[in-house]
């Protein structure tokens, strides 16, 4: 079935901001939510830099459901919440299963599982917290959803690393398309400012000590942000027969895999998935004017992408915005690419392409566009957003005007 699917609400938090419009003003600013991560009891991140949520938001959930969540099904659900009021979005016992939830999730519950770590191991208590369990499994998220809005039709979690939320949006279009629902809930959740998953990342010898400076030559790395990001999706039909005020279209997605390495990216496989976007969507390379890349800042990745984009796009590369928002948000993993399908839509309605923050030293190997540290203003008709991500699974959507 050849249903036509589009966004009707969107909602978010991260380091930038607790809502949309916060996210959006501080992406149009350029500005870097990174710094000295100050929330953690453990003395252990003193002086470590992430994009952390500073406060979280009054958010009205119930106490004993909020007591059931870790922190990325709380965020999850802080996010669902303001893009289903965007939406208008009512549930009611005759279109409760007809309306369902995926989100993507990269390392899920690691605060629980450090929590219960250290309780047992170091402190001599003898049985974990009751709810430790439901609390860290990764559809958790998607989940908790459901029981806040009441959805009671397809409802999981994906994981797949960095390239979660793409994921899930991808698979809830495809529910959609499928006629199993008449809309979804869907994005990405992740909290990985945890000490341990920190010092794992360390390990890789990825992470950047002072910001990130995606394609610039001087870049050092990724640093790490919290944050989730969620968008109600409708078939076309569904929307128009309730009035819905429309945002964009999702218009195509292309999945792939490397099959190459656990952790080195190749080329082969993102052209893979940005070709096969573009003939999801029936778009031509020339009919894209705004990428959000997956621009994570390290020395192997960027180059990389940049390598990829270049063939997918051949000439018209040259007349591509390009920016990673992550120099603003971070990498926020499972949630990355929920934050930059917001950048997307934003950039589609007000047209502006948001800038990619911290940049200073052009990089030979990085030759595209890269809206360097200021935003630009000029008509987005379609904008395409990667996501890359360890193990070598890759997914990229594409946004239009509806």
């Amino acid at each position: 079935m050849d249903r036509r699917v589009v966004i009707t609400g969107i909602g978010g938090l991260c380091g930038l901001g607790t809502n949309v419009a916060a996210i959006w003003k501080a992406m149009r600013e350029g500005r870097s939510a990174i710094s000295p991560i100050t929330n953690s009891e453990l003395h252990e991140l003193n002086g470590t830099i992430g994009a952390e949520i500073k406060v979280l938001p009054e958010h009205g959930i119930d106490p004993k459901q909020s007591a059931s969540m870790d922190r990325f099904s709380l965020l999850a659900v802080i996010a669902a919440r303001e893009a289903a009021k965007q939406a208008e979005l009512s549930v009611d016992e005759e279109n409760t299963h007809r309306i369902g939830a995926a989100v993507g999730v990269g390392i899920c519950g690691w605060d629980a599982i450090e929590t219960n770590y250290r309780a047992l191991l170091l402190e001599g208590v003898r049985r974990a917290a009751i709810l430790t369990a439901p609390k860290v499994m990764p559809s958790a998220a998607a989940a908790q959803v459901s029981m806040n809005l009441s959805l009671r039709g397809p409802v999981f979690g994906i994981a797949s690393a960095c390239a979660s939320a793409n994921h899930a949006i991808a698979s809830a279009v495809d529910q959609i398309r499928l006629g199993r629902a008449d809309a979804m809930v869907a994005g990405g959740s992740d909290a990985p400012l945890i000490w341990g998953v920190l010092k794992s990342w360390e390990a890789l010898r990825v992470l950047s000590s002072d910001t990130c400076r995606p394609f610039s030559a001087d870049r050092k790395g990724l640093v790490l942000g919290e944050g989730a990001g969620m968008a109600v999706l409708e078939s076309y039909e569904h929307a128009a027969r309730r009035d819905a005020k429309i945002l964009a279209e999702v218009a195509g997605a292309g999945l792939s895999a490397d099959a190459f390495d656990i952790v080195a990216p190749s080329v082969e496989g993102p052209m893979a998935a940005m070709r096969a976007c573009l003939s999801d969507a029936r778009l031509n390379a020339e009919d894209v004017d705004y990428l959000n890349a997956h621009g994570t800042g390290t020395k192997a990745n960027d180059p990389i992408e940049t390598a990829a984009i270049n063939r997918v796009f051949r000439h018209h590369a040259r007349s591509l915005s390009v920016s990673s928002t992550k120099s603003m948000h971070a990498h926020c993993l499972g949630a990355s690419s929920a934050l930059e399908m917001i950048a997307c839509v934003m950039a589609l309605r007000e047209g502006v392409v948001p800038p990619t923050a911290n940049y200073r030293v052009p990089d030979p190997d990085c030759n595209l566009d890269i809206t360097p540290n200021v935003p630009r203003e000029r008509k987005v008709r379609v904008a395409l957003s990667n996501a890359f991500a360890m193990g070598g699974t890759n997914a990229v959507l594409a946004f239009k005007h509806a």
